[in-house]
């Protein structure tokens, strides 16, 4: 029985519980890593192999779902993406070796990646056919979602990590198969309305050169996303601080990071995103410099804050940038920057065996600099 496709003001709540129910998954499981590492008895380069899987993984997600995300294939990658990744979680609390936290680690992976382009795909051809930005939004309820997660991580910090990520995984199993019929009508939102009377219907276009500028600052950006997910809870725990504050510090990054978002459409449409996007950089820059240099919990935790209120707008803007080239240009940017999401953690876990936590994490802040210098250079054309 074929289900009536959804408008585009339904396909984009829908879009938005999938984007609050991922940000929900990753802060549980980043904002519970300490417990996770304890429970393990994992070193920090032994932690370090369990991000690396779980980055392997996505890797693998995001060739499958490249592979088979089609318009009529989207329903189904994300009901499948969004159960599967909520089972890896509560499996991934079951975990007490490292060879079995590798395996989960690794199936989380390919879940996430699947989930985030099918959820992203989506998202795109929904803000089509709504005719207006709506990226920003979605990535705001990333963001509160996040919030959210870390928030309960917080208020469970009494609570084994285990029975934390068994009720998440199964809340967000049943949600996501409860919404399967839902799911199925999105493709309805799919086509783009057609341009009206004396509407150019051309795209401009992007040199490769731009392109792939665009994909670099979106990688340097996802960097520090994925720094603050992974080790921001282990940065604070590091200075001596309780396991319910070590959580606050993603929690207070994601709240930042949401305000950010809710604001950034107005923002880019008063001061043009390459202005917006280079004062958010510096922003970040700035905040996270000052965090790990301190050995003060409440300075770190608010530079953990400002570094999530700078890098806010700086994703949505450049995939925004890229979608004047087209739905292929948008998958360049996104893929290449979700590389730095996926090496980021790991790479700081590797730098921070042969120097320091604190040390390791001032690559994204200089990368948050680099994004600041180069952001007219890569924004210069305006966005649809």
């Amino acid at each position: 029985m074929k289900t009536a496709p959804l408008t585009p003001r339904r396909g984009r709540g829908l879009l938005t519980g999938y984007f609050l129910g991922l940000g929900v998954v990753m802060a549980v499981w980043g904002a519970r890593m300490p417990a996770v590492q304890q429970a393990a008895h994992l070193s920090t380069a032994h932690l370090a192999l369990v991000l690396l899987a779980a980055a392997l993984g996505m890797v693998a997600g995001l060739q499958i779902a490249g592979r088979l995300t089609r318009p009529a294939r989207l329903p189904a990658l994300l009901t499948s993406g969004g159960a599967s990744l909520a089972v890896c979680l509560a499996f991934l609390g079951l975990c007490d070796s490292l060879p079995l936290l590798l395996t989960a680690a690794l199936a989380f992976g390919i879940a996430h990646g699947v989930l985030d382009v099918a959820a992203n795909s989506a998202a795109v051809r929904c803000q089509n056919a709504s005719g207006r930005p709506i990226m920003s939004s979605l990535h705001a309820a990333y963001s509160i979602g996040a919030l959210a997660g870390a928030a309960l991580a917080a208020v469970t910090a009494h609570t084994a990590h285990s029975t934390l990520f068994l009720a998440t995984g199964l809340v967000l199993t049943g949600a996501a198969l409860a919404a399967a019929t839902a799911t199925r009508s999105l493709t309805g939102t799919d086509q783009p309305p057609a341009a009206g009377p004396g509407q150019d219907k051309t795209r401009p276009a992007l040199s490769s050169g731009q392109l792939w500028l665009l994909g670099a600052l979106a990688a340097s950006s996802l960097l520090g996303e994925g720094a603050a997910a992974d080790w921001a809870a282990i940065h604070l725990h590091g200075l001596g601080a309780s396991t319910a504050v070590s959580a606050a510090a993603f929690a207070l990054y994601s709240a930042a990071m949401a305000i950010g978002r809710l604001t950034g459409d107005r923002l880019t449409a008063a001061f043009g995103a390459p202005s917006v996007v280079r004062a958010g950089a510096i922003l970040a820059a700035a905040g996270l410099t000052i965090g790990v240099v301190t050995a003060s919990t409440p300075l770190a935790l608010a530079g953990w804050a400002v570094f999530g209120l700078g890098l806010s707008i700086t994703v949505p803007c450049l995939i925004s940038a890229a979608g004047v080239g087209g739905p292929r240009a948008v998958a360049t940017v996104a893929v290449t920057g979700y590389l730095g999401l996926l090496a980021g953690p790991a790479l700081i876990g590797a730098l921070a065996t042969v120097t320091t936590l604190s040390t390791a994490l001032l690559l994204p802040a200089l990368l948050a600099a680099a994004v600041a210098a180069l952001a007219h250079r890569a924004l210069e054309k305006p966005t649809p």
